[in-house]
């Protein structure tokens, strides 16, 4: 707690003035875990950063990269050191909703990968961790700042849309383009039973892009999934430890305010997924915007405008930099995307330690980090908190009970809106 910070002027959730930096301890430290302690080493608002990890040596690994303040035996240490402030979970997928109440109840804020959790249980859980202890909880995810959902947010403020009817949102990632290299890294031998995480309980990259645009939610779904014929142990119910053989989704929401939004998870797709692999379309009743890999339009009743431009985002390292040495080939591009034109607004607030410092996912991690610190020193309501993330999850959830259902219509269990909006003091 010894480092004070000054933040810059900038977006209306900015702060001015100086205030005490705080300590984060990382859970996990593999590929994606790499790119985010640089961000938070370099913050202002963090003083130390530590590092833990099951696998013998990649704590320590991460502390060298780095020069991070040290590691930890393991995750229950972290917690009970009463140094370290906050802790931002970067472990398998399935596990985050426990270790993200764990860590709250032991008076730890948390910044969290994605998913929120994969039951309705955990993330009511988390919800109550967080309406008990008041300390803060945001879930990461990169698509609420993906240059084509921070466009949508702009076009409804201005109010070219007139009403958003109709959104879609996919993520179209094939297990091909790295995901098997992933999966050895971080499941070992058995990894085959791992990688048939079920399509829709990884749902935020896609629902994330659309809700973070429009302010509404699911209310029901129904959903169908497609059965994998692939038959390399990958999807098939005898090995997977989630009994999941789905390896493409598409669901149908019916959101609260009368629309509706159609949501792909596709595993096994014929699409170059380093180029852009969440890609959203919103239709209104005055303006509508459509992505495809390459080229990205807004529309209204007289004219059709290539935008792409003001979506590309701008590399921020070399597919080849030693830091992505980890990282399979095909999955470096999400790893070395900056901003893009339309993020200039957003990224005026960032810390002047980020400039040139590695950023991903079409310019998100950056905000994202610094969205998260702002609101545990601050004590506001950060973006993607846990209402928020739960809206992003819950629904992808509800989907895989319709596809093993036929496709059923499923109503959608709401847990409420955030207490105060986002950016309101908390106490």
């Amino acid at each position: 707690m010894e480092r004070s910070c000054r933040y810059h002027s900038g977006s209306p959730s900015s702060v001015r003035g100086v205030i005490m930096a705080f300590s984060l301890g990382m859970v996990g430290a593999g590929q994606f875990s790499a790119h985010f302690a640089s961000l938070f080493h370099l913050h202002p608002g963090i003083s130390h950063v530590y590092a833990t990890d099951e696998i013998e040596g990649r704590a320590e690994k991460l502390v060298d990269i780095w020069s991070l303040a040290g590691a930890h035996p393991d995750f229950d240490a972290m917690l009970a050191d009463p140094s370290i402030d906050a802790i931002a979970i970067f472990t398998q997928r399935w596990t985050h909703g426990p270790l993200v109440v764990q860590a709250l109840r032991a008076g730890k804020h948390v910044f969290s990968t994605v998913p929120m959790a994969v039951s309705r249980e955990e993330i009511s859980s988390i919800i109550e961790a967080v309406r008990e202890t008041g300390l803060t909880y945001m879930m990461g995810e990169t698509s609420y700042y993906n240059p084509a959902t921070v466009f949508a947010r702009q076009k409804l403020a201005a109010g070219e849309f007139g009403r958003v009817f109709y959104a879609e949102g996919d993520y179209l990632h094939d297990m091909d383009l790295g995901f098997y290299d992933a999966y050895r890294f971080s499941g070992g031998e058995g990894w085959k039973a791992t990688a048939s995480y079920p399509p829709m309980w990884y749902p935020t990259h896609s629902i994330g892009g659309v809700l973070g645009a429009i302010p509404s939610h699911a209310v029901s779904v129904s959903c169908i999934g497609v059965h994998d014929e692939r038959g390399d142990g990958v999807f098939d119910t005898g090995v997977s430890m989630f009994g999941n053989d789905f390896s493409n989704m598409t669901a149908l929401f019916e959101l609260a305010d009368g629309g509706s939004m159609r949501i792909n998870e596709f595993r096994r797709v014929g699409y170059p997924a380093r180029t852009r692999e969440s890609r959203f379309r919103f239709f209104g009743t005055e303006g509508s915007f459509e992505q495809l890999a390459t080229t990205s339009i807004w529309q209204d009743k007289n004219e059709a405008k290539d935008v792409s431009e003001l979506i590309e985002s701008r590399p921020t390292l070399s597919l080849d930099d030693p830091l992505l040495a980890d990282v399979a080939p095909a999955l470096r591009a999400a790893f070395v995307s900056g901003h893009a034109p339309v993020h200039d607004e957003e990224a005026a607030r960032l810390p002047a330690e980020f400039k040139g410092a590695p950023n991903g996912h079409e310019g998100s991690h950056q905000l994202l980090v610094d969205d998260f610190v702002r609101a545990v020193e601050v004590g506001t309501l950060p973006t993607v908190n846990a209402w928020a993330a739960a809206r992003f999850t819950l629904p992808g959830l509800i989907a895989q009970e319709s596809a093993l259902r036929g496709g059923e219509r499923l109503a959608m269990p709401d847990l409420g809106d955030a207490p105060v909006p986002v950016g309101r003091p908390l106490r």
